[in-house]
C-alpha cells in the first residue's frame, strides 16, 4: 500500500510539471533587485544583462548562471525615469529604453547606447525622441532593434501601437508604424525581442508571450500570431531569446515570491 501511495505521488507531480509546461526557474534575481524591467543577451558575453525600472539605480547589471552580480556599471550621464527594456546590436552595445510613461505626461523619450560595459562607471549616448501629435498620449514597455530601426510597443489594454526611430544620436519624431490588437484577456506588451536571424519576434505580459513569425519587412503583424500561454501569472517584465527556440524571462519580485529568472521553450 506504501509502494501505491508512492507512485501515485510521484505520478501526480510528474502530471503537475507536464501541465505546467515548459516554463521553468533556472536562478533566483538578487534581493537588491526587486523590479527587473529587462533582459538581454549580447554576443560575445556570458552574462545576462538587466536593468530596473522608475525609482531605482541609473546601473546596468550582468548576472551569471546563478543570478549573481558580476557586473554593476553605472551610467553616470543618465537618469532612470522609468527605464523599460534592453535590446542590443551585433556589435556588443545594449541600448537602454527609457519610455515608460504611466503618468501619460512625457513629452520626451530616450534610448541610451552604453557601449562600454567594462568599467564601474561608464557614459552613454543619447537618441532622444517626441511622438506625432495624435499619438500624444502613450506608455511604452518593450522594443527591439531591426534593420537600423527601433520598433517600439505602447503598453494598452486593447488597441496597442507600433512606432520606430531611428538608430542614431540626437532628437528624432518618432514614425507611426502601426496599430495592433492582441487577442487575450491581458494584451499589457511589457517586453519584446527579435531573434538573431531576424525570423521570429516575441511580445510577452504577465501570463503569456505572443509569437509572430512569417513576417515581410517590418509589417509585423501581417505575420502568424500564436499565443503561447505560460500557465503561470506574475509581473513579468523581460523577455529576450537565449537561441532561436529558446526565451529567458524575468519578473518582478512581490514579497516573498517571483524575482526569478525563467527559461521557457
Amino acid at each position: 500500500m506504501l509502494k501505491i501511495k508512492l507512485l501515485f505521488f510521484i505520478s501526480t507531480c510528474c502530471l503537475f510539471s507536464c501541465k505546467n509546461g515548459e516554463l521553468s526557474v533556472i536562478a533566483n534575481l538578487p534581493i537588491s533587485l526587486n523590479e527587473v524591467s529587462g533582459v538581454e543577451t549580447l554576443r560575445n558575453s556570458e552574462l545576462l544583462w538587466v536593468i530596473e525600472d522608475s525609482g531605482n539605480k541609473n546601473h546596468v547589471y550582468g548576472l551569471n548562471s546563478k543570478g549573481s552580480i558580476i557586473r554593476d556599471i553605472k551610467i553616470t550621464n543618465a537618469k532612470n525615469r522609468d527605464w523599460e527594456d534592453l535590446t542590443s546590436d551585433n556589435l556588443g552595445n545594449i541600448y537602454i529604453g527609457d519610455f515608460g510613461n504611466n503618468s501619460f505626461n512625457r513629452k520626451k523619450f530616450t534610448i541610451y547606447k552604453v557601449s562600454d560595459l567594462t568599467s564601474n562607471n561608464t557614459t552613454a549616448e543619447s537618441i532622444s525622441f517626441t511622438l506625432p501629435k495624435k499619438l500624444r498620449h502613450n506608455d511604452f514597455e518593450a522594443f527591439f532593434l531591426f534593420k537600423k530601426h527601433f520598433y517600439i510597443f505602447s503598453k494598452s489594454d486593447g488597441k496597442g501601437v507600433m512606432v520606430k526611430v531611428p538608430n542614431q544620436t540626437g532628437d528624432h519624431i518618432a514614425e507611426y508604424v502601426t496599430s495592433f490588437n492582441l487577442k487575450g484577456k491581458n494584451n499589457k506588451i511589457t517586453s519584446a525581442d527579435i531573434s538573431e536571424n531576424c525570423k521570429a519576434i516575441v511580445l510577452l505580459n504577465h501570463d503569456s508571450v505572443w509569437q509572430i513569425t512569417n513576417f515581410k519587412s517590418d509589417d509585423f503583424f501581417s505575420g502568424k500570431i500564436k499565443k503561447l500561454n505560460l500557465d503561470h501569472n506574475s509581473q513579468k517584465e523581460g523577455v529576450c531569446f537565449k537561441t532561436d527556440s529558446e526565451l529567458f524571462i524575468t519578473d518582478e519580485r512581490t514579497g516573498n515570491l517571483n524575482g526569478n529568472i525563467y527559461l521557457f521553450n
